[in-house]
């Protein structure tokens, strides 16, 4: 019986990571915020962070570059961090 309600469990947050996982980008910009690369430290990004990740808290490394936070608009590229500015796209660093 707890295995049945461990999948139940495990299926029900599954599908609302997915739902977390597809809101536009427009939804984000009515909040007032913004992607923004190369700012989160490892393991705290909001989603996914370039190949072999999959979602949120996935990247492998702080400040990667494929790996986007969510910051207010207009704040992104004035972010500084030890690997240099935040990016409104996705950098190789």
């Amino acid at each position: 019986m707890k295995t049945a309600a461990s999948l139940a469990l495990l299926g029900s947050l599954a599908t609302a990571l997915a739902v977390v996982a597809t809101v536009p980008a427009s939804a984000a910009d009515e909040a007032g915020k913004e992607k923004c690369y190369g700012v989160a430290l490892k393991g705290q990004n909001d989603c996914k962070a370039g190949a072999g990740t999959t979602c949120a808290g996935t990247s492998k490394v702080d400040y990667q570059g494929n790996a986007w936070k969510l910051v207010p608009h207009g704040t992104c590229t004035s972010i500084q961090t030890p690997a240099g500015h935040g990016s409104l796209t996705p950098t190789k660093a």
